[in-house]
């Protein structure tokens, strides 16, 4: 009867610990709506339009423009960028269109999967663009370029173009997504900051909390940085923990035996 109470105790323990574990793992949420979502871009890395991820933003531009936006990944998202190009009915020949993304220190990001390049076809009237990059992490060797928590570019612009159709008008729109991965792709470590152009160079009197931060990227993830020091490791290892005790319980169980000393036959 004692061992049977301490099972139930832990298997509750159990549903406890697995339930934020659930949680964690699911796809991260998005907004409901896009309203205030950007509808222009950048044409620099400086200039690039902020968005937040789950906004789907819009642009107008010409054929043979760059244009940037900016978003911010945090620790165990894994983003998607999708890409709209949509093509004037005028335009004479294919057009080879591409994005690329980047981190906060700017180096250009390997897509995971995804149709980073398309060429649209004579009379196509849009393409679309899609990059999955890898999941961004805590930490990293300074010589890697592991996708690291902070601000990432995204860059749309034509790679393959016909002289008649530079400058023609065209429309882009730009979201990105994440998949929370969660503890499967943690490691351990974290940044002291994340990689935020402008983060490093604040005034001088901002210690005294006066104004004046020069930080130049502004939107953040909605819960904040997470610094990479929760990840769902911690419950499963919980979890690890209460089941060796369950064992150790179990085992002892069944190898003491009633407990009470053997009759001795009298006489013996």
């Amino acid at each position: 009867m004692r061992i049977t109470r301490v099972l139930s105790v832990a298997l509750f323990a159990l549903g406890l610990a697995a339930g934020p574990a659930a949680a964690d793992s699911s796809p991260s949420a998005s907004p409901s709506g896009d309203g205030g979502a950007p509808t222009e871009a950048g044409t620099s890395f400086r200039t690039a339009t902020e968005i937040e991820q789950g906004q789907t933003a819009t642009a107008s531009g010409s054929a043979g423009d760059y244009l940037y936006w900016s978003f911010p990944a945090d620790t165990g998202q894994r983003p998607t960028v999708k890409a709209t190009v949509k093509l004037p009915e005028a335009h004479s020949g294919s057009e080879k269109w591409q994005v690329d993304v980047y981190d906060g220190l700017r180096r250009r990001q390997a897509c995971q999967y995804g149709a980073q390049t398309r060429t649209a076809a004579r009379g196509a009237s849009s393409v679309e663009l899609s990059c999955t990059l890898r999941t961004v992490r805590s930490w990293s060797e300074p010589w890697a370029d592991d996708p690291l928590p902070g601000t990432y570019y995204i860059r749309l612009t034509v790679v393959g173009l016909a002289q008649s159709d530079l400058g023609l008008p065209v429309g882009a729109e730009v979201r990105v997504d994440s998949k929370d991965v969660g503890g499967s792709a943690a490691v351990d470590g974290s940044l002291a900051k994340p990689l935020v152009p402008g983060i490093a160079v604040t005034s001088a009197g901002e210690d005294d909390d006066k104004p004046g931060s020069a930080v130049l990227s502004a939107i953040d993830p909605d819960d904040g940085w997470s610094s990479g020091w929760w990840t769902d490791r911690w419950v499963w290892t919980g979890i690890g923990g209460v089941l060796a005790a369950l064992a150790g319980i179990g085992g002892y169980a069944l190898t003491r035996g009633s407990g009470r000393p053997s009759r001795v036959p009298p006489g013996a």
